[in-house]
């Protein structure tokens, strides 16, 4: 269906100072360890901004990590209002094919408002191990872990409780995590395409994977901020916005850097508390912060491993900004910042178009790993060159595997897919050529360098991913519709946030 758009306003009709959005663009920009992708804030239900920095664009899905499960708490909420799913049921009594596998107690006593909360009792994360228990089923595997302490009682970050409540969802719906909010949350919101990583089982993960565009993740957060409601119309129940965005355990350490965090402040049902109102939240800056107080919400996605940061200069830039009443003879601000957010884009490379000389040794040259391996990437094994000039062509080889590059300079070129990519880069010395690319459905930009003397490469990730099996696997999963299980992308290391 075609989203209709939310409401527009300048900034100053409601109450938001331009200068402090300016303030935050500058900031963000100025970080070299934030690398920002999209914004957006809305104020008593209209968008007052929003921008992205090109090559990234409005209706671009990308992988918004942990946040995934901030969507997943909400097919809890669908599943709890319509008597599908009960918290405090035990897990085990959803799996019975288990029941004789699973004899601690504390695992048998585990209720699934626990691993919702992200209390089921490990101290530690659990994921790895889980797969290697039972690598078929994790959730299993999970539950034959003993819990550390009562389920309920103490707090740990934990892919796996959060894996096992979305299979708990897919059992009791019968239906994909896609295919059940569609109807109920997706369509009415006037969300449009979205794509969820499947592991080997088929089985939506739940805790990561999902993709979304930007203003997927605003919707989301003005329906939590209106506790439920959506355009007049209740599709969740005011009691599960409440429950979801409270703090179910303390997880602060007692210290004042801990009192600074944003990550000490308490977690709900999939939805982190903050210094300032509470946020879904996902790896390299994806976040979706609702600010009850203020009644706003702020959406960013970027890359960056600085996140405290991040969320450092909303709270010094734009919270200031909020103001309690419409703001008079704020024209021209609002003007220079609509101008402002139109023209956002990342930096191109620092790199000359052409080689400064011998521009015939790069008319076919081949290049291995400097040290043997490529650590940042380890399935690089080789990079092609060739074509110098204004149009080269690279390939990045993964044994059996090529992906395919064209080179046009040191400003950004957009191959839309099927591994959608922006590239740009050049000759940054007589004898090295960089090359970077974007792949622009994740986070992530990597950097490959290759020099003529010794025929090597060296290869970086400005954020390195967190479950990738391959380049061209930095993608969203088939958007085909989800009737079972199907080859996707599928999750290959052991954690993901």
């Amino acid at each position: 269906m075609s989203a209709r758009p939310l409401p527009v306003s300048p900034p100053a009709e409601q109450g938001v100072d331009a200068s402090g959005i300016t303030a935050f663009l500058d900031a963000v920009e100025a970080d070299l360890d934030i690398e920002p992708h999209s914004l957006m804030i809305l104020r008593h239900g209209h968008l007052v901004a929003s921008g992205w920095w090109a090559p990234y664009t409005p209706d671009r899905i990308q992988l918004l990590y942990s946040l995934s499960k901030s969507f997943t708490s909400t097919a809890a909420g669908f599943a709890v209002a319509e008597g599908l799913l009960d918290l405090d049921r035990t897990v085990i009594s959803y799996f019975p094919e288990f029941e004789a596998d699973i004899t601690d107690p504390r695992s048998r006593a585990m209720l699934v408002r626990h691993v919702a909360a992200m209390a089921s009792g490990h101290l530690t994360e659990t994921w790895a191990d889980a797969m290697r228990t039972d690598r078929a089923e994790a959730v299993r595997g999970f539950l034959l872990i003993p819990p550390d302490r009562e389920p309920g009682t103490v707090f740990a970050y934990n892919q796996s409780a959060t894996y096992t409540l979305a299979s708990i969802l897919q059992r009791v719906t019968g239906v994909s995590l896609t295919d059940y909010l569609r109807p109920r949350l997706f369509d009415p919101l006037g969300i449009g395409e979205t794509a969820w990583t499947r592991n080997r089982a088929g089985r939506e993960i739940g805790f990561s994977g999902l993709h979304a565009a930007t203003d997927a993740v605003a919707r989301l957060g003005q329906l939590y901020l209106d506790e439920g409601v959506w355009e007049g119309r209740r599709l969740l129940p005011a009691s599960w916005t409440a429950e979801a965005t409270r703090v179910h355990v303390p997880n602060a350490d007692g210290t004042p850097e801990g009192a600074r965090s944003d990550w000490q402040q308490g977690y709900g049902l999939q939805f982190w508390r903050g210094r300032h109102g509470y946020r879904g939240d996902g790896a390299f800056g994806q976040f979706c912060v609702v600010l009850p107080e203020h009644d706003a919400v702020i959406v960013t996605t970027a890359a960056t491993d600085r996140m405290q940061e991040l969320l450092n200069l909303m709270w010094r830039h734009l919270l200031p900004a909020f103001g309690t009443a419409p703001l008079p003879d704020a024209g021209e601000r609002d003007e220079a910042l609509r101008r402002r957010l139109a023209r956002l884009a990342l930096p191109p490379v620092e790199a000359a178009a052409e080689p400064p000389e011998h521009p015939e040794a790069w008319e076919r040259a081949e290049f291995t790993p400097a040290d043997g391996v490529c650590a940042a990437h380890r399935t690089l094994t080789g990079v092609h060159v060739a074509e110098a000039g204004k149009d080269t062509r690279v390939t990045l080889v993964e044994g059996e595997r090529r992906l395919e590059l064209r080179l046009e300079g040191p400003d950004w070129s957009v191959d839309p897919g099927p591994t959608p990519m922006a590239v740009g880069g050049g000759w940054t010395a007589p004898g090295t050529l960089r090359i970077d690319v974007i792949f622009l459905e994740t986070p992530h930009r990597l950097t490959v360098e290759c020099a003529l003397p010794g025929g090597t490469f060296t290869a970086r990730w400005h954020t390195t991913p967190l479950h990738a099996r391959s380049l061209d696997s930095l993608r969203a999963p088939s958007r085909a519709p989800s009737t079972g299980p199907r080859k996707t992308p599928h999750l290959a290391t052991p954690s993901a946030t």
